[in-house]
């Protein structure tokens, strides 16, 4: 792995956990603005918990060493819920404002998927 893939890798990575933490505090607090957004796409407001909590694993399974197979399933959760939250926000008419933070996840969700290192990887690459 190049040190600019590195560089890319761990800045994505970081960004990304820091994104579903944050977002993830916000859901299980069940913060208004929260609450009001997720109603308007039409979603129970009882998902604030379940989307919240599965946040907190996942970041969890990214950043800890080992455990490949986890990494997969919490980067293909992160990819399905921020995309899922994405073409809510399209479904809804909502503005590109609304969905920008969706849509920023999702891009470090793959940023950091792509990047990662191959010690990290189901079955490593050459990068």
């Amino acid at each position: 792995m190049t040190k600019t893939n590195k560089i890319i890798y761990w800045i994505s990575t970081i960004w990304l956990a820091l994104g579903m933490a944050s977002t993830g505090i916000v859901q299980l607090l069940k913060v208004k603005k929260e609450v009001d957004n997720i109603t308007q796409l039409g979603y129970p407001i009882y998902f604030l918990t379940i989307i919240g909590i599965w946040k907190f694993l996942g970041v969890v399974a990214v950043l800890i060493p080992k455990f490949t197979l986890l990494k997969e399933w919490a980067y293909a959760g992160f990819f399905f819920a921020m995309s899922g939250a994405t073409i809510s926000h399209i479904a809804s008419g909502n503005s590109i404002k609304d969905m920008a933070p969706s849509l920023l996840l999702l891009i470090l969700t793959v940023v950091s998927w792509y990047f990662r290192p191959a010690n990290r990887r189901i079955i490593p690459v050459n990068q």
